[in-house]
């Protein structure tokens, strides 16, 4: 082929289609060795595999991040299940030492001279014109052991509908001691640190 471009029209069907030679290109691109392709290689490789390492170690960074915070998310929610649970159990003791003590007191009624006498015991020395208030169902057993226990002693019985069974209150000139049912029942629940009435 001509090195000057000949018009399009004049060349035959096949000159058209005829492709330039590619031998003076060849000789002024040079091909890499073997060498410098394992080397490129090599390089390609260890650019990768540092990306990849960067990559990776990023990932299992933010991982592990969120697994932390679930890990404290859960340690909360079990204390919290755990304080919760302690409080339901403690609660059902309550309850069923309630019951017993109903069921006790009913069973027992005698049971009330061990608080008589507790309350007496706590009083001090001198202690002028004691009154004891009762149950009236708790008087009639009181009045027994008073007679039998404390015979020097002048004691007065009143008799009060609203007291509950197995509870009295202990009333002197300067002093007054209540170890009524209710009372002695809230001592027990606060030194259990709870509020449950």
């Amino acid at each position: 082929m001509a090195s000057d471009p000949t018009p399009k029209e004049q060349l035959t069907a096949y000159q058209r289609w005829e492709l330039n030679t590619f031998d003076d290109t060849r000789d002024k691109v040079k091909l890499p060795t073997a060498d410098q392709l394992q080397r490129i290689q090599q390089q390609a490789y260890q650019e990768g595999f540092s990306a990849g390492m960067k990559d990776g170690r990023a990932e299992s960074h933010a991982i592990a991040q969120r697994m932390q915070a679930v890990m404290l998310a859960l340690n909360h929610s079990m204390s919290q299940f755990e304080e919760a649970m302690a409080q339901e159990i403690m609660n059902l003791a309550l309850d069923i030492a309630r019951q017993m003590v109903r069921s006790a007191l009913e069973a027992e009624p005698a049971i009330v001279l061990a608080v008589v006498r507790e309350a007496i015991e706590s009083l001090p020395q001198t202690y002028h014109h004691p009154t004891l208030v009762l149950h009236p169902e708790d008087a009639l057993l009181v009045r027994d052991m008073l007679a039998q226990e404390y015979q020097g002693e002048t004691w007065r019985i009143q008799e009060d509908l609203r007291m509950e069974r197995g509870g009295c209150r202990v009333e002197t000139g300067a002093t007054e001691i209540d170890a009524n049912m209710e009372g002695r029942w809230q001592r027990i629940v606060s030194a259990l640190g709870s509020d449950v009435p």
